[in-house]
Parts: C-alpha cells; structure tokens; sequence
C-alpha cells in the first residue's frame, strides 16, 4: 500500500507541482537563481562571524550543505541510474537548477517569518511561515507539517542514514552492521547533546573537507578519462529524451527517478532547508535565498554529477540489469575501477561522513519539529528525542529497510506537497521582499537591509526584524 500510494504520488502528482512550481517562481522572480549566481560565490570569501550568539549566514550555508549532501550524492544517483537510465541526471540537473529559484523563494520566507526565542536565538521554517504568512485559519497545515518533517527527517532519514553507513563499512572493511551502528550512536551523541551551535560548529570543520575531498577524487578521474566526457554528457541528455536505446525503463522511468532522486538529494521545495535558513544572522531575508540557492548548486550541479561520471565512465554499471540494490557498491566498485581498492574504501569513509553529517542536520529539523507541536523547548522531550535519534542510529543499522524505503518515499512526498502549496500561497509576500532586495541592488547597496516598517502587512516579529528609521547608502 505504501508504495502504490508513493508511486501515485511521485509518478504524477509532484513532478508536476515540483516542476510547474519551479517554473513559475524562476519566470516570476526574473530567473532570479541566474541573476544572482555570480552572488552566491561571494559568500566564501566573505567575512563571517556570528551576531549575538546567532549563526553567520555561512554557517547556515554549511549546516544546509551537510543536510543535503550525504547518502542522495553517492547512492542515490547510483539507483537513479541504475533504475532510470543515464538520462536520470539529465532530469536531476533539471529539477536542480528550477529547485534554486524553489530553494530561493522559501529560505527567503524563512527569514520573513523567523521569531525570536527567549534567549535571543531564532527559530522559523515552513510551519512558521504557514502560521504566520497565511493566518491561525492555517494553523492545522503547519501542524501537519511539523508531524511529517519530524517522521520524514527525525525518523525515517536517520534510520536510512544509519542503513547506508553500515552497510557501506561492511562492504569495504568487513565491519559488523552492529559495530557500525553503536559507533554512530556514540559519535552523534557527543553532539546532539550539545545543541545546535554545537552541530554547527562541527559541520563547519567536516562539511567543506568532506565535499572538496570528494569533489578532488572525482576530478582526478574525469581528469583521467577527460576525452570521453563529452561523449557521456551527450548520452545523458541523449537518454532523458529516449533517444538511446531504453535502459532502466525508458524516459518515463528517468523523469521519474530524475525527479525523485533529484528532489532527496538536494531538498528544495521540501522545506527542510528553511529551518536552517531561519537561524541565521542576515541583514535582509533575500540573502538566505542567495545561500541557500547555491547550497541546491553544489549539491545536485555539482557532486551528484561527478558521482554520474564516476559510475558512467566505470566499467562495472551494466545497463542490462535493472536493481535498485547496493547503489552505495556500485559507486565504491566504479571508482574502484579506476583507482583500484583505495577507491572503494574513499568512498566508503566519503558516504560516512557525508552520512554523520546528515544525521546531525536531521535531528536538528526533528528538534524544530518537536519544538514547534509543543510550543517549548522542554529539556525532558528533547533528551527524550536525543535518546530516539541514537537508538534509530543502532536500529537502522540491522533493520530491513524495505518498508522504512516507502515509508521515506511517501511521506517525504506529502512533505513537499505541504510545503509547495503554501509557497503558491506566500510566493507574492515573497517576491514584494526580493524586490525590495533587487531595488536596493540596484541602488548600489553592497549590503542591502531589510526594514520591517516598511512591510506592515506582514505581521513580522518585530523582535526579530525591528523596525529602522532609514537605509543606509
């Protein structure tokens, strides 16, 4: 039942939301994810620095980072392939760069509705902007959405997480899947405990090492296979419109997996990335959009395509054989091909960290969740759903995850549905705060400021977003 009902879903409802919406908010906005692309870099080589104990707009980037790349980036572009064809990347690129202008609108609404807590921090996402941007009359929507990010994320994704790095270790050390499991446990436990600054803290050492390390070893490879590159770019545009021979399904089957793949690995439309985006210090909500844009960039334009090449210039991926099984070894064994067994245990420690990384980021939005049902940051509860992370971590670890699969599926699928719909709804409050940022772009602000007073339709929190008496030039 969980898989027709997620086949439904996935199969005809939401590639045409993820996709029509995406459109829409690129049209709309002026192509806003392009106009400012070349933005989004200025965010390495800025000066970063937290305000008031708050997190840096880069330390938000990173946090998002770690959230989207993980487990998506190395096996799940090996299961689009294999379950969809090469031209499952093509529809990956696709929904990524429409997912920017996606990513852009709702991190950007994020910051619109954050509140303030009592200790100065700030908490927002998706059911905030629900109950705040459209009224108490949508109050049930956010309760509803809180309840499927903290299944979706607090549950389900940790228990994958946890599947991935067990059986990745396996594959490449011989490590029980019970050894692996208790040592995550431990490990996510020192810092979970330590609250959100703490994950921060640690992401922002491990994440950049993670994804340069990976992205280093990908293009040694392209490097050493660089004449046959073109050639694969062609055969996956040529297969996301079946004009290869039908592998893995044929087009249908590669939208579908393009579309599926494509929107768990990078997150946009899902809303999770909002409740990162929100804790952030920013002069203007609109510079989250920016961040958090380029977060989707890296993640799917980037490594998920160097993960495609790796596995398509290999000789181990046989088109012939259809099996959604081992995505994480078919990786490991294609760099293998080329690097020889050093490349099976990289991307074995590479999937680990990427995974630990991820299993931090989904205990924070199942803290936000929680937080958010209970109107309280009860220490009890949140022990009590620190405990449930790292039990999932061991559980996860042994577990038949075939159910866990479609359950992920399906409620990551109402998640999106939730999220996009109150996007549609929000998107012109969204766009009169991005021209507001344009305008003052164009004014030649450096550093565009967003004043609350000027938008008293909004019902900000005015602890949040005080109100200025004028902009400086």
């Amino acid at each position: 039942m969980l898989s027709l009902l997620s086949d439904l879903l996935w199969s005809k409802i939401l590639i045409a939301v993820l996709l029509g919406l995406g459109l829409w908010f690129t049209l709309a906005s002026g192509f806003i994810q392009f106009r400012y692309f070349k933005k989004m870099f200025s965010i390495l080589t800025a000066r970063h620095h937290e305000s008031d104990g708050h997190l840096s707009s880069f330390q938000a980037l990173i946090l998002s980072v770690a959230g989207r790349v993980g487990g998506g980036n190395i096996a799940g572009v090996a299961v689009a392939i294999t379950l969809g064809g090469p031209g499952a990347i093509f529809w990956m690129w696709v929904v990524g760069l429409i997912g920017m202008a996606t990513s852009f609108v709702e991190c950007t609404l994020a910051q619109i509705y954050k509140v303030a807590e009592p200790d100065g921090t700030y908490r927002g996402g998706p059911a905030f902007y629900i109950s705040k941007g459209l009224g108490k009359k949508w109050k049930w929507l956010a309760v509803i959405y809180s309840v499927l990010l903290l299944a979706t994320f607090g549950i389900a994704f940790t228990t994958l997480q946890s599947y991935a790095v067990a059986n990745s270790l396996k594959d490449a050390f011989g490590i029980p899947l019970s050894y692996s499991g208790i040592g995550l446990a431990i490990v996510v436990g020192l810092i979970i405990f330590g609250g959100v600054k703490r994950i921060a803290k640690v992401a922002e050492i491990l994440v950049p090492v993670m994804a340069v390390g990976y992205l280093l070893i990908a293009l040694v490879v392209l490097a050493m296979n660089i004449s046959a590159i073109p050639d694969t770019l062609m055969m996956i545009v040529k297969s996301a419109f079946g004009l290869e021979p039908a592998i893995g399904g044929g087009v249908g089957a590669a939208i579908l997996m393009g579309v599926k793949r494509g929107l768990f690995s990078n997150e946009a439309g899902l809303g999770s990335a909002p409740n990162v985006a929100a804790v952030a210090y920013v002069p203007h909500p609109a510079n989250q959009g920016v961040v958090q844009a380029f977060s989707v960039f890296i993640d799917t334009i980037v490594l998920c395509t160097c993960t495609a090449l790796i596995i398509l210039l290999g000789t181990t991926y046989d088109p012939s054989v259809v099996s959604a099984a081992d995505g994480v070894a078919l990786t490991q064994a294609s760099l293998a091909t080329f690097i020889g067994e050093p490349g099976r245990i990289f991307v074995s420690i590479a999937l680990l960290l990427f995974s630990f990384s991820t299993v931090l980021y989904n205990y924070y939005l199942g803290e936000n969740s929680l937080s958010y049902l209970t109107k309280s940051s009860n220490a009890y509860l949140m022990n009590g759903f620190r405990i449930l992370i790292l039990c999932l971590c061991c559980l996860g670890a042994i577990l038949d995850l075939s159910t866990v699969f479609s359950f992920a599926d399906l409620t990551m699928g109402l998640l999106a549905l939730v999220n996009l719909f109150a996007l549609a709804l929000l998107f012109k409050k969204a766009l009169s705060v991005i021209k507001d940022y344009d305008s003052q772009v164009k004014a030649g602000h450096a550093h565009p400021t967003f004043n609350s007073a000027n938008f008293p339709e909004l019902d900000l929190d005015k602890t949040a977003w005080p109100e200025i008496k004028a902009i400086k030039k």
